[in-house]
């Protein structure tokens, strides 16, 4: 059940959501009796900005069959207008409605799919979806945008001057859209995908210089207010920092290419985020699992980091991000040591606080489920602490997420209105870090289990210096312990690579890699499970896995420590064999 704190922060929530929609519909309302009756479209478009975001050519024929697959659904529109179907799911409607599906028949690259690209826009601006319900919300017209605008050479390549005419009109309605929704009101990462689309007009639009200039100075704000001095978004979403990077470096490109003088924060916002960005990439290219983070196109990241002019090292502390990355040996990992975003910020945010990830060479051992692809609304038990390489506390999350737990409630309505943001969580996080002969030393504690149960998880973890061996110890300090709710449960969720098998001993796990290497698992005096698991983030959409479970009463037992130690390489029987073996001896933890 949320206490009364959470109910009154989310009924603040709610009520500053109820007074941001009717300053927005005020403030529409008052500009449409203030401008034209008939605003003047651009007259010419002047420049088309780069698409960085991967394409498959192959999708071009699907959409030419009449196959519309986004967000895990396919609608087959048997010969009609895919905007006449009615929608599978939210998801998949702000794909169609985003356009950014267009990058795809773009590469086709034949005469058939620009035909069919100024088909299908035709057929959605004759609709008038673009000036009601879904498609007309601001992230997805600041979307399909910047879809027209950076695809226009597919829709124009061979159009006719009324298509070229009625493509003006809908780029110039979609601006007035976009500055009615700013001057109304829009906030967070809404406001930032609404700046930056202005900004991509003012600059590929003839006339309208003048919104080039006033959007340059809203983006400037955004960015200080969003971009956080590591580089980290204030979200704390790897995706959200992915996503922005795809628009503000073709962004950046396009204000050169015009020749006028970017804003300074737009410059050192991708400074700092290219660094970021190496933080959370694992060695195999892929992204960490945090916070709302799904799966990588790793060839859109290597796009991305071509672009680092500094050709960097990631950094290895983000403290305003609340991230760590340890590094040794070709042995990496990456750490979840802060608390919960802002609430209009942690709609995807996870309670995965002190979660880790462990990769070796290109082989991921440890992860967290990450978020599902593109689904919709992500569910709550993929944001739970459980879902993360963790401890949880009498099988609870560290944070508490509007909505969850008391379904009667006036606040789990008004929870599932608005989204669901995380009302409360860890507020007290201290990190410290060092090196000790060659060692990395990782020490953090959080107190999102105080109130509830009485209980500070702190975790401390010990890289090699070669990267051979990480060992932890999660100690758990009672406070005031609720008694009865002091059972804690430690989850080591495996990457679906991972084949694992415990030895004879019972208090170690064989884990085979797939390129050959061993790694085991061993804990000391606490019971140790293979159990069951799921990885939300392989490219073919959610698979099983397994994780390792310790369980533990935290009364009575205040640490556990335990250790992934590299032991060499082995072929699956000669990994088979160790497994079996009844007088396999248990590796000697080291110290931390």
């Amino acid at each position: 059940m949320a206490g009364s704190a959470d109910r009154w922060r989310l009924m603040g929530l709610a009520l500053g959501e109820i007074a941001r929609r009717a300053r927005n519909l005020a403030t529409g309302s008052l500009r449409a009796l203030l401008q034209p009756v008939r605003r003047q479209a651009p007259s010419r478009l002047i420049i088309a900005p780069q698409d960085l975001r991967t394409t498959d050519p192959t999708v071009a024929g699907d959409i030419y069959a009449g196959y519309f697959a986004f967000a895990g659904r396919v609608v087959q529109a048997q010969g009609r207008s895919p905007f006449e179907a009615a929608p599978p799911s939210r998801a998949w409607a702000e794909q169609l409605y985003s356009f950014g599906w267009l990058r795809h028949l773009r590469a086709a690259d034949s005469a058939l799919a620009r035909a069919n690209a100024r088909a299908l826009v035709d057929d959605f601006l004759a609709s008038g979806h673009d000036r009601r319900g879904l498609a007309a919300e601001p992230t997805i017209v600041a979307r399909r945008l910047i879809a027209f605008l950076t695809q226009s050479p597919l829709l124009l390549e061979g159009a006719d001057h009324a298509f070229y005419r009625r493509l003006m009109k809908a780029l110039g309605r979609s601006v007035s859209q976009l500055q009615r929704a700013l001057a109304g009101g829009a906030r967070g990462e809404e406001r930032l995908t609404a700046a930056i689309a202005l900004a991509y007009a003012g600059l590929c639009l003839d006339g309208y210089a003048r919104l080039q200039r006033g959007v340059s100075r809203t983006l400037a704000d955004e960015l200080s207010r969003q971009i956080l001095p590591d580089g980290g978004h204030v979200s704390r979403n790897p995706r959200v920092l992915i996503d922005l990077l795809a628009d503000l470096l073709p962004l950046r490109q396009t204000y050169a290419a015009r020749s006028v003088e970017p804003p300074a924060p737009l410059l050192r916002a991708i400074d700092r985020m290219m660094p970021m960005l190496r933080l959370f990439r694992h060695g195999d290219g892929s992204i960490a699992l945090f916070n709302g983070m799904g799966g990588t196109a790793p060839d859109l990241i290597a796009t991305l980091l071509v672009y680092d002019d500094a050709r960097a090292q990631g950094m290895e502390h983000a403290p305003h991000s609340g991230y760590e990355r340890l590094q040794a040996g070709g042995t990496v990992v990456i750490a979840d040591t802060g608390g919960p975003p802002p609430a209009a910020f942690s709609g995807e945010a996870h309670a995965g606080c002190l979660s880790f990830e462990l990769t070796a060479g290109f082989c991921r051992i440890v992860v967290n489920c990450g978020a599902p692809r593109g689904t919709g609304p992500v569910p709550i038990a993929t944001r739970s602490t459980a879902a993360h390489s963790t401890a949880t506390v009498h099988d609870a999350s560290s944070c508490h997420f509007a909505g969850a737990g008391d379904d009667l409630s006036l606040g789990a309505r008004l929870g599932r209105w608005i989204g669901a943001p995380i009302l409360s969580g860890p507020q007290d996080v201290p990190v410290s870090r060092k090196d000790e002969d060659g060692d990395v030393i990782l020490v953090a504690a959080h107190d999102g289990y105080v109130q509830r149960f009485g209980i500070v998880h702190e975790r401390r973890l010990r890289l090699a210096a070669g990267g051979e061996q990480l060992a932890g110890e999660d100690t758990f300090i009672l406070i005031d312990p609720t008694p009865g709710m002091t059972d804690v449960t430690i989850r080591f969720h495996l990457h679906p690579s991972v084949r694992a098998s415990r030895l004879q001993s019972g208090q170690a796990v064989m884990l085979l890699l797939p390129d050959g290497e061993a790694w085991t698992f061993e804990a000391e005096h606490v019971p140790l499970a293979i159990e069951e698991s799921v990885f939300f983030a392989a490219p073919d959409g959610t698979r099983r896995t397994e994780q390792i479970v310790l369980s533990l009463d935290a009364a009575e037992t205040h640490a556990v420590r335990w250790s992934f130690q590299r032991i060499g390489r082995h072929n699956s029987t000669d990994a088979r064999r160790s497994a079996a073996r009844p007088d396999e001896e248990p590796l000697p933890l080291r110290g931390i």
